[in-house]
C-alpha cells in the first residue's frame, strides 16, 4: 500500500474572523485536541491558486521575476494567480494566467501536481500545471499594473532551474515544486502518467 493523505476534521467550539482582507482572512478557531483540551488556531484563509510550468520545445521554462515585499526580494517564479470566483475551473484559470503574464498559450495541459503551501497556518492549496505545445498569443498583450508592471520575462532550461533550487538559488514555492516535479516525473518516466488537465481536485472542487 502506499501513503496517502485523508481527510479529517476535528470539533471546532467557536470560530472568530479578526481580519478581512480584499483577498484574503485571518480566522481563529478554537480547536478540540484528541486529550479533551481545547486550543486556538490561527489560520489564513484562502481562495486557492494555480500554477503553470510552461515547457517549450527546446527543454526551457517560461520563468518570471517579480518583487514580493512580504520577503523583500525579487524572486523568479512560474506563472501563478488566484482562483477568483468560488468554483472556478483551474484550468481555465491556468490558462488565463499563463496569458495574462506572458501572452502564450499552450495546447497539451497535464496537471503536474497539488500542494497546500503552507498548511500549518493558511488553507492556500496550488494546482500546478504543465503546459506544452507553447505559441504566442496573437493581439495586444494584456495590461498588468502594480508590482506585475515590473516583471521580468525569461526561459530557462529545466536542468539550470533544478541547480539552483538544489544550490539554494530560487526559492519560489510554486518554481521549486514545479521544477522538482518535472524532473522527478521523467526520471521515473511517468510523463505519459500524469494526471489529465480536468483531474477532480477535492482541496478545491470545480465544475468542468
Amino acid at each position: 500500500m502506499g501513503i496517502k493523505d485523508n481527510a479529517e476534521e476535528w470539533r471546532v467550539t467557536e470560530t472568530k474572523t479578526p481580519f478581512v482582507g480584499n483577498k484574503t482572512s485571518v480566522v481563529t478557531d478554537a480547536v478540540v485536541m484528541p486529550d479533551g483540551s481545547t486550543v486556538t488556531r490561527d489560520y489564513q484563509v484562502h481562495p486557492g491558486s494555480v500554477a503553470v510550468l510552461a515547457l517549450d520545445e527546446q527543454d526551457r521554462v517560461l520563468v518570471l521575476k517579480q518583487y514580493r515585499h512580504p520577503v523583500r526580494q525579487r524572486l523568479w517564479e512560474i506563472p501563478a494567480g488566484l482562483l477568483d470566483i468560488p468554483g472556478e475551473n483551474p484550468l481555465r484559470a491556468a490558462q488565463r494566467e499563463l496569458y495574462e503574464e506572458a501572452h502564450v498559450k499552450a495546447e497539451d495541459w497535464r496537471v503536474l501536481t497539488d500542494v497546500y503551501t503552507t498548511p500549518g497556518g493558511c488553507d492556500e492549496a496550488v494546482r500546478v500545471f504543465l503546459a506544452r505545445d507553447l505559441s504566442d498569443v496573437e493581439g495586444e498583450r494584456f495590461e498588468v499594473s502594480e508590482e506585475e508592471a515590473d516583471m521580468e520575462l525569461a526561459r530557462v532550461p529545466l536542468d539550470e532551474l533544478v541547480r539552483g533550487v538544489l544550490a539554494g538559488d530560487l526559492h519560489n514555492n510554486c518554481l521549486v515544486v514545479g521544477v522538482l516535479s518535472l524532473a522527478a516525473a521523467r526520471a521515473a518516466g511517468a510523463l505519459d502518467g500524469l494526471r489529465p488537465a480536468q483531474a477532480p481536485w477535492p482541496a478545491r472542487p470545480f465544475e468542468v
